[in-house]
């Protein structure tokens, strides 16, 4: 089983404190399976202005989900960033999850947690939505703007910079609540008994992928430690990658035999 170490990468505290909670729920709550990741893009290292760029990516699978993934990396002294998101296998009608952290000189910059909707008319599944209906909104003093591309994001996304330890907790709270939500929830979600309904998953994941892949900051950070075409493959196959077909025969098992 591939571990993530609390603070492996000399990162934030309140990244490696989540890279360590996202992992343990994992463990706790689901079965994972291996996941089969590119041999070159499971460790990363590369310079961005001469400084050295690290890249490490955790992946699992589960009967549910087809890919778990959490990214840490970290250039120099001046940027440590965590990358989750949870991509559901496309015969099961789930949100996915994501969470992401952006630590900028010791002061973190950007914080985000999720559970997106992929459905054609953009809502949560019923139990989703009245689960997080019924929890209180935090507060924060530094909301943030979504980008955008940010549609594909739900009205429970929390997108902010918290200025305080309290805040940076509080984060954590909610991205830890949300987490356990998602695992709990899927964990009781049958798959759907028609192909039109996956192929509407399909679709729905494919745009959150290609939303995704706008994201500016991503692709100039990647394209100038590594070059535009490692950029395009990393973007495409690791960070948000989607099925293009939905195979109504496939046995949501086969994860079990890999």
């Amino acid at each position: 089983m591939d571990h993530v170490h609390q603070n492996s990468l000399g990162q934030h505290p309140l990244i490696s404190q989540l890279a360590t909670k996202i992992q343990s729920i994992w463990q706790s709550q689901l079965t994972l399976y291996p996941y089969q990741t590119p041999t070159d893009l499971g460790y990363v290292e590369g310079t961005l202005e001469g400084e050295r760029l690290t890249i490490k990516n955790h992946c699992f699978q589960t009967v549910q989900f087809r890919k778990l993934h959490l990214e840490l990396a970290k250039v120099g002294q001046n940027l440590d960033i965590l990358h989750c998101v949870m991509f559901p296998r496309t015969e099961f009608d789930l949100p996915i999850f994501g969470a992401d952290i952006v630590a900028s000189r010791g002061q973190i910059s950007a914080a985000i947690v999720d559970l997106s909707p992929v459905s054609p008319n953009h809502t949560l599944p019923d139990k989703y939505q009245q689960t997080l209906d019924q929890l209180t909104v935090p507060q924060f003093d530094h909301p943030r703007t979504l980008p955008a591309w940010g549609n594909i994001f739900s009205d429970f996304c929390l997108f902010v910079r918290p200025t305080s330890h309290q805040e940076e907790i509080e984060f954590l709270t909610r991205v830890i609540l949300f987490l356990s939500i998602h695992c709990q929830l899927s964990n009781k979600t049958q798959p759907v008994q028609s192909i039109e309904q996956e192929a509407a998953i399909v679709a729905g994941q494919r745009h959150y992928c290609l939303q995704q892949q706008k994201n500016d900051k991503t692709r100039r950070i990647l394209e100038r430690a590594f070059g535009a075409q490692w950029a395009e493959r990393y973007l495409r196959t690791m960070l948000f990658d989607s099925v293009e077909v939905p195979v109504a025969e496939r046995s949501v098992t086969e994860c079990k035999g890999s």
